[in-house]
């Protein structure tokens, strides 16, 4: 690997599962440089984005009083490699998600298996492209891989309903769909100002989720919908999705709940798919590397200005405080598009 002077780094961490309004919740520390394994990238961390993943595992899984580093959207530069990296080199610019059962990348230096790992999309800068990588992994995977759809020559019609069509997942998806896909797209949004960001990532219409589904959906879609990507509320709304999708119709969801009651489903041979982007690298899947792939594409995407970028706020320096301040946000419920921290 490439030496780099440094042997410790700030990060921000926790220790144990606190409220967020706790200054303990998160803290600065200094830990020691990672050393690479042989697939890893050494990255000096430029920025990162927050995702719900980040309060989720803060809340959830408690470390004991062992510092756990948080963080799964980065962009910075590659500063070292291992010895069987073959993807990149130093000084190369990249963005990525990571992989949930590692440390995260809220630390100045970071490493990560490269098959993980996209070329930063050159025409955004490291805060802009660090708001990308684990939602258009979720959002690609969901709808070409969980939904089998074709994009392209091959591109389907038919009609596209995503759920929290501004939060960070479902804008990307909007996005996705319109500029690789020929669906109607129907997102959802409760309130004016997220309605209008929805519409801005390409949505053809926009439904309220906190109003009954069906009379809405009747309205802008009365041939019926074909595909649900439920990003948030799918137990909520499944038996409206069960009412408004047309026979032999998909939904791929993301989010956590409960119980799910699917027998709904079967009278209109209705499919139902899970997508979770950390499937590969936690079962360390033969496929990793498609994770590099589809960063690269959607980096190509958004060099041809077919994909833009998601971040809507940056929060200042990479600490503790203005971690705090970005888990708030997310929390809260009402975060639309990403919130990024940029630099140390």
């Amino acid at each position: 690997m490439s030496p780099h002077p440094a042997t410790t780094m700030p990060a921000v961490a926790y220790r144990s599962s606190l409220p967020i309004d706790d200054p303990a919740s998160l803290e600065d520390v200094e830990l020691p440089v990672p050393e690479p394994a042989p697939h890893d990238l050494l990255v000096r961390v430029a920025a990162v984005a927050v995702n719900p993943v980040d309060y989720k595992v803060r809340q959830n899984a408690d470390p004991g009083g062992e510092p756990r580093v948080l963080g799964w959207d980065a962009a910075g530069t590659v500063v070292g490699v291992g010895d069987r990296v073959t993807l990149f080199r130093p000084g190369d610019e990249v963005y990525y998600a990571g992989a949930l059962d590692r440390p995260g990348a809220n630390s100045r230096f970071h490493v990560v298996d490269e098959r993980l790992v996209g070329p930063k999309p050159a025409t955004l800068s490291h805060t802009e492209a660090a708001a990308l990588p684990l939602t258009s992994l979720t959002a690609w995977e969901g709808l070409f891989e969980r939904l089998g759809l074709q994009h392209g020559v091959l591109a389907p019609s038919g009609t596209l309903l995503v759920t929290a069509a501004a939060g960070g997942v479902g804008a990307i998806v909007t996005q996705l769909a319109r500029a690789l896909t020929g669906l109607t797209v129907i997102g959802t949004a409760s309130r004016p100002e997220s309605a209008e960001f929805a519409r801005r990532m390409g949505a053809h219409h926009v439904v309220d989720h906190r109003q009954a589904l069906v009379p809405q959906l009747a309205q802008v879609a009365p041939e019926g919908v074909d595909h649900v990507f439920g990003t948030a509320g799918t137990d909520r709304h499944l038996a409206a999705y069960a009412e408004v999708l047309n026979p032999f119709g998909q939904i791929v969801a993301i989010d956590d709940f409960d119980a799910l009651d699917v027998g709904a489903l079967k009278a209109k041979s209705i499919s139902f798919h899970w997508e979770f982007m950390y499937t590969r690298s936690m079962f360390r899947t033969p496929d990793q590397v498609m994770q590099h792939r589809i960063l690269t594409e959607v980096a190509r995407l958004v060099d041809a200005g077919l994909i833009s970028t998601t971040a809507t706020q940056d929060l200042g320096p990479i600490n503790a405080a203005n971690l705090r301040a970005a888990h708030r946000v997310l929390e809260s419920g009402t975060a639309i598009g990403k919130t990024t921290l940029t630099g140390f």
